[in-house]
């Protein structure tokens, strides 16, 4: 299986389908999770500080074995550690967990009103030092991202948000697409909680697929990278077996339409 990539706006490509690794319950099924997927072909990990696993992400790519140049790493800054100097720490903190001289991007984890400018400036400090191959942020909506622009030397590469039919918001997705940064979304199976949804399960049958496959496709159809998280074997290959099935045009208008704001996280818009 190959995973298409994506090309950043500073030239450097990242997978379009990768592994979430959000803080499940016991930490060493992080590290079993990432080797399962590496092994059915994934090369992009997305950690963050506050999930308490880099350590875990280390091992397992110490245990795959692969090039380091294979594998796409990203990590986040947490709100406590926003700031400018608190953020250059916390960088070097992530570096030291995840034994890596270069993060492949680093992102703002949360928009936090009163540190996020300074947090920017050492992102961009952090950039031009060569340690981070792209800088992004997270959770960031347009007046967020129209603030950065009032500062920001550098364009964000990514912008990671909540992404699902349940929370489409295509005015988020159209201003990152004018600004030429590249939307990453996370929670695409909304954690289970719409699995059931006779709508889902309805277009899932025609495509003979499972409703969390059609979730994911959905979210890729949109040219969104897209972060499914498992730690489970099975449950990490189905989603990544997702590139022989194409959508049509019609049924994602349809699963356009199932927006009601379900969410697993803060909405940003609360966020000012």
């Amino acid at each position: 299986m190959t995973i298409p990539n994506v090309t950043l706006n500073n030239g450097i490509e990242m997978p379009l389908l990768g592994l979430g690794v959000y803080a499940p319950t016991q930490h060493n099924e992080v590290q079993q999770a990432v080797e399962y997927a590496l092994e059915a072909g994934c090369r992009l990990i997305d950690t963050a500080s506050s999930y308490g696993n880099e350590r875990e992400i280390a091992a397992a790519l110490q245990s795959a074995g692969l090039p380091r140049q294979e594998v796409f790493i990203t990590t986040k800054v947490w709100n406590d550690d926003q700031g400018y100097e608190r953020t250059l720490h916390a960088f070097d903190r992530s570096l030291d967990r995840l034994q890596l001289d270069v993060v492949d991007l680093y992102l703002i984890h949360w928009p936090v009103q009163e540190r996020r400018r300074e947090t920017w400036r050492a992102l961009e400090k952090i950039y031009a030092d060569g340690r981070a191959r792209a800088i992004g942020v997270s959770n960031y909506y347009s007046p967020h991202l129209d603030e950065l622009f009032q500062q920001a030397s550098i364009t964000p590469a990514v912008n990671q948000f909540e992404f699902s039919p349940y929370c489409y918001l295509p005015d988020v997705l159209t201003y990152c697409r004018q600004k030429n940064i590249q939307p990453e979304g996370y929670a695409p199976l909304v954690r289970g909680e719409k699995q059931n949804d006779p709508r889902l399960v309805t277009l899932a049958e025609k495509y003979g697929k499972s409703t969390y496959q059609l979730l994911v496709r959905w979210s890729l159809q949109h040219n969104v990278v897209t972060i499914p998280k498992s730690v489970k074997r099975d449950r990490i290959q189905e989603n990544f077996d997702v590139f022989d099935f194409v959508i049509t045009d019609d049924d994602m208008a349809l699963l356009n339409t199932f927006y009601d704001n379900t969410r697993v996280a803060p909405d940003p818009r609360e966020i000012l």
